[in-house]
């Protein structure tokens, strides 16, 4: 029978043909790897690697014993590997929701990672609308949002930002406003502003960001129309009932011929990211936010 160490040496350094490496990536010396690889070889009976000043390859045994070995040893390792999870909680069911349709497109694609990596843990995805966030986080309805930021909640946590967007103004087809290359936050108070109502309103505290009373130079903006849902704000905004903030992915996943979209020039950028309870930080939480992060720097 192999020892392990045997094991890891031949097979580190099949994949190195390099001795210097191998013995790095196993934290060993060289001569250890070298011993190790000789002893083996005696116990064959032939030599596994030729050797030479220039360059170590394998020999036709080697290469036979190595594509034997390396299919079972994987699979000794990932076995290993969804032992520790599943005794650190990587299993079972995560719940995430998203909030928008980019964000739903993102989260499959984050999805499609975390199975690969946690097979043994589903995961189950749902809409929400901005005010069911902070409620389904706290009720334990689910795990993970993804939406945008900031929550100003204590027992919840953010991660880090994985998208910044543009903010736009969703104002009617025909309205002046549509003309220009952009608007400032002071065109506000020349304009009617749809108020988010039930689900699509954002928390009390998120309110002046997303919804303000008055431009920066004091002006009085005119409240609108309630809308309670986002398809709604769009529909009354193209009834030239008012005007409704909105972050640049709308122009591509909200696209319609009475609305136009008009980037703000002095408005800060929407971030989005992954939030979740502070007291549910488990395994698979932090294993789906890192699956997240990897996707999104994988495209920059």
């Amino acid at each position: 029978m192999l020892e392990r160490y045997e094991l890891e040496a031949f097979l580190t350094l099949a994949e190195e043909l390099h001795f210097g490496r191998t013995a790095e990536r196993l934290h060993v010396s060289t001569a250890r790897i070298s011993q190790t690889i000789k002893r083996l070889e005696r116990r064959v009976g032939t030599p596994l690697f030729d050797r030479t000043s220039r360059r170590v390859e394998l020999t036709a045994v080697g290469r036979q014993l190595y594509e034997q070995i390396q299919p079972a040893w994987a699979r000794i390792g990932a076995a290993l590997e969804q032992a520790i999870d599943a005794a650190r909680g990587v299993t079972g069911t995560l719940r995430v929701a998203f909030v928008g349709a980019a964000a739903g497109q993102l989260l499959v694609g984050v999805t499609e990672i975390f199975r690969a990596r946690r097979p043994d843990c589903d995961v189950r995805i749902r809409e929400a609308q901005i005010g069911q966030i902070l409620p389904w986080l706290n009720d334990g309805e689910v795990d993970l949002v993804l939406a945008d930021f900031p929550v100003d909640d204590p027992g919840i946590v953010t991660g880090p930002v994985l998208v910044r967007e543009a903010r736009m103004l969703a104002v009617p087809s025909g309205h002046p406003l549509a003309r220009r290359t952009s608007v400032s936050v002071e065109d506000l108070a020349r304009t009617t502003l749809l108020q988010p109502s039930g689900t699509l309103a954002p928390p009390e505290d998120r309110r002046p960001g997303r919804m303000p009373r008055y431009a920066p130079a004091g002006r009085p903006i005119e409240p609108g129309p309630p809308a309670a849902t986002f398809q709604e704000a769009l529909t009354l905004v193209g009834a030239g009932q008012g005007v409704f903030p909105v972050g640049a992915q709308a122009r591509r996943y909200y696209a319609r011929p009475d609305v136009a979209y008009v980037p703000f020039d002095d408005a800060p950028p929407v971030e989005w990211g992954l939030m979740w309870r502070a007291d549910g930080a488990t395994p698979h939480v932090h294993a789906f936010s890192q699956a997240a992060w990897d996707l999104v720097n994988s495209h920059r």
